[in-house]
């Protein structure tokens, strides 16, 4: 068979190192660009079978339309989330394929190590100690044991997440559309969660029913001084309402791993610029944010996870008529288990 030839957009080093190791290397022919897959990009995947691609990708209608016409045949997601995909519109055209676990650790361990940070000062401590600065005026923070936390999200990330926070002494509260059976999980409603919890950590896919789910309304149910933490989708929260209640000292910090506006401007050294989101200048100012740039998932179990599972993927797509175990269809509406009810390729 002669090799698969894969467009990968949006490369970085770690991904070129972690894909170069991946098994069966030698069945794809890649070619890394460091360039975001886009409406103004897409003519790059010209003679491409597979275009790979991660979260701030856009492959809307138009772009999906025409990688068709060019002959392109799979999107293969190296991500969980689809958000940035219209799985719909690519029914029929592109088979898409995602990575659905690569560490959920590295995620929940990451939203844990945001929150201590930013609960502890230890970001403002290590900063002042590479002056010879050791005063610890301002460096009070508080005890995670005894309080309450929200986990909106129990899927794989979100339950090892709330392992974790057990482990601290924490009480637990969730909420998930579709509650977990059998787990123990303390499950209550939204608005329970938001009134009650000392700390809500979003663990949610992004979808029209989850965009902004934390805004103006859900703020104001909080407790005063409420902790925010975000590792999933940037969307799920309304900057402007969250900036507010920084603002007004309803939201005591945040801790943030995504933005909703970031994809042209996360993955990419911007310290030589102005940057032009005053949103996003204004919460990076504010003493109670922290923010990293989409690197919960940078672990190198998850990258190697992430390359495996991506190779596989576009192999097993090219070597039957047999549905991928990762494929995403909308053939029956339901994106992500309608290969469980159709073993073969929908078209």
């Amino acid at each position: 068979m002669d090799k698969i030839k894969v467009t990968f957009f949006s490369a970085k080093d770690y991904d070129k190192e972690s894909f170069e190791k991946a098994e069966l290397r030698d069945a794809v022919d890649i070619t890394y660009l460091e360039t975001r897959l886009s409406p103004d990009t897409y003519k790059l995947a010209e003679g491409s079978d597979v275009v790979c691609v991660f979260v701030n990708d856009d492959l809307n209608a138009y772009v999906i339309d025409k990688l068709y016409e060019m002959g392109v045949k799979l999107i293969a997601l190296r991500c969980a989330g689809y958000n940035n995909v219209d799985i719909e519109h690519a029914f029929g055209k592109l088979h898409v394929v995602r990575v659905p676990a690569y560490s959920p650790y590295a995620v929940a361990e990451h939203a844990i190590a945001l929150l201590l940070t930013s609960i502890r000062r230890i970001h403002k401590a290590y900063i002042r100690t590479k002056d010879f600065n050791f005063s610890l005026n301002g460096l009070t923070g508080f005890d995670l044991h005894g309080k309450t936390v929200g986990v909106v999200g129990t899927g794989k990330i979100g339950r090892i997440f709330i392992d974790i926070c057990k482990g601290f002494g924490m009480k637990v509260l969730a909420y998930d559309k579709f509650p977990a059976e059998n787990s123990g999980i303390d499950y209550v409603s939204l608005d329970e969660l938001f009134e009650n919890s000392d700390i809500i950590s979003l663990h949610c896919p992004l979808t029209d029913e989850t965009k902004h789910l934390i805004n103006e309304e859900s703020i104001a149910k909080m407790k005063k001084g409420v902790v925010i933490v975000n590792t999933s989708r940037g969307a799920l929260i309304d900057s402007e309402a969250l900036l507010a209640g920084i603002k007004s000292r309803k939201v005591g910090a945040a801790c943030l791993d995504v933005y909703e506006e970031e994809a042209d401007i996360f993955f990419e050294d911007r310290s030589g610029h102005i940057l032009n989101d005053d949103l996003l200048s204004r919460l990076i100012s504010m003493p109670n944010v922290i923010l990293t740039s989409h690197q919960a998932f940078l672990t190198k179990e998850a990258l190697n996870n992430i390359a495996e599972t991506t190779v596989n993927n576009i192999i097993t797509s090219f070597d039957n008529d047999w549905c991928c175990d990762n494929e995403l269809c909308y053939h029956c509406g339901n994106i992500e288990s309608c290969r469980k009810q159709r073993k073969k390729k929908c078209f």
